[in-house]
């Protein structure tokens, strides 16, 4: 599947929404309502009814449109999806998402309903590219291609960023979709593929390592629907150019039974794709939580040189987990020498404790972090930092924030921890509306520093 054609999922000219319903609480509906309200191409809508949508003219048929059409987006019932799928062959539609369900998720005739479809795709040879069924589809914050079904008012859309989000499933992909937004992180592009009759994650793994608007790769996978050698040299492909991180779900013998019913995949054993992952480059997230972290952090930081890590806290029990997490990451936790140690001693108290971590005391304020970030980061001796910034001190404010996003100037990652309710959500939105990623506990904070050093020493 060439890069060009996979390319016009995310930037077509024009797209017709076949399905697209006058009913606005009907997915139809809401579908071609994306394109009207932000697509910056032409949009067509296709129902038996043509009665006019959203003041568009309505099309009985994809074949009666006058125009060329880059990419179909196919919204009707299972049973109908194969004619539908033809008839966008016929019209020569290079690509088509459906995102009909009731395929061989649903067991029974649903499976009999996919083989079909998948021949008929087969039959085509590549002249239409299918994502789906059973899936959300695709959105690109850059050119406002949004196939997805949930409403703006429910699912925030992310912003333009580096990530880019492959999906298997779309409850996955779009919650996390709209917690990126809130967080304010950025993507390149994002894509659901649901039962991967067509299209599928080795082909998506393939453009987004060639993508230029994509400086990381996340992916959320329950079962291979591609053949395995050909994934395996894909996510090496992957990996060698950029960070590629996995959530593999299905790791339990139940869990596997409901990826079966879920988008009919055999989810497999999960030490055989952990093997894998490992083989590759990949990085694998144990679960939600670190593929946020992860993914986040390779989105705003550089790589380390090597992985000696300097901690900067406030607060001398945040230091000591930090510390636990460190040694268990096997991070190297150098002591400051004692040239460094003078140079910190100019600017602090004698109750400052200047070792590793570098404990700023419950007193700190702005001057004690920025003398401290400035020396240790400006060092030879620390490749990074975790800096733990504990608002709730009255000596500190909120500067600190664009102090530590000064520590930019030494190309050296820095991660942050800092946990607490409004006064320190705002200063966490300011640490990261600026590219550094802030963490709620010591442990998530290390483990992402950590991330970056484990993907950089497989490829130095």
């Amino acid at each position: 599947m060439s890069f060009k054609q996979l390319e016009k999922f995310f930037s077509p000219s024009s797209v017709a929404v076949i399905g697209a319903s006058h009913d606005p609480k009907k997915l139809g509906y809401i579908v071609f309502e994306n394109f009207v309200r932000e697509f910056g191409g032409r949009a067509y809508p296709v129902n038996p009814d043509t009665t006019s949508i959203l003041g568009k003219i309505v099309y009985p048929s994809v074949k009666k449109i006058p125009d060329s059409i880059d990419l179909a987006v196919i919204v009707v019932p299972a049973p109908a999806v194969q004619k539908v799928v033809r008839e966008c062959i016929d019209k020569k539609i290079p690509n088509a998402v459906v995102i009909s369900g009731g395929f061989s998720e649903t067991g029974g005739k649903g499976i009999v309903l996919e083989q079909r479809l998948k021949q008929t795709v087969v039959a085509a040879k590549g002249k239409t590219k299918v994502i789906g069924p059973n899936c959300v589809g695709v959105f690109d914050p850059r050119t406002k291609v949004d196939t997805m079904f949930l409403s703006r008012d429910r699912l925030k859309r992310p912003h333009e960023g580096n990530i880019a989000f492959i999906s298997q499933s779309g409850a996955v992909g779009s919650t996390v979709l709209d917690w990126l937004a809130n967080e304010g992180i950025g993507i390149s592009k994002f894509v659901s593929y649901g039962n991967g009759i067509d299209a599928n994650e080795t082909d998506f793994l393939e453009f987004f390592a060639e993508d230029k608007d994509t400086r990381v790769i996340a992916m959320y996978v329950e079962g291979m629907k591609a053949e395995g050698k050909k994934f395996l040299q894909a996510m090496k492909n992957a990996s060698g150019r950029k960070p590629v991180v996995v959530l593999k779900a299905g790791k339990t013998e139940k869990g596997i039974k409901a990826a079966a019913s879920h988008t009919g995949s055999l989810a497999g054993a999960s030490r055989i794709y952990s093997a894998s992952f490992k083989q590759s480059g990949i990085i694998e997230a144990a679960n939600w939580e670190e593929l946020f972290d992860f993914v986040k952090t390779f989105s705003m930081q550089s790589l380390p040189r090597g992985n000696r890590l300097a901690i900067i806290t406030d607060g001398g029990g945040f230091g000591v987990l930090a510390t636990d997490e460190a040694e268990r990451q096997q991070m190297q936790l150098p002591e400051p020498s004692h040239a460094l140690k003078d140079k910190l001693k100019t600017k602090m108290p004698a109750h400052v404790i200047l070792r590793n971590p570098v404990d700023l005391t419950g007193d700190a304020d702005l001057e004690r972090y920025v003398h401290a970030m400035e020396e240790m980061l400006g060092s030879k001796e620390y490749d990074g930092a975790v800096v733990i910034s504990l608002m709730q001190i009255p000596t500190l404010d909120s500067k600190v924030a664009d102090a530590i996003v000064e520590m930019k100037k030494f190309g050296k990652p820095v991660v942050v921890c800092a946990v607490g309710s409004d006064y320190t959500q705002r200063f966490v939105k300011n640490l990261e509306s600026n590219g550094v990623p802030v963490f709620p506990t010591p442990e998530r904070a290390v483990r992402a520093f950590a991330t970056l050093w484990n993907y950089k020493k497989i490829f130095s």
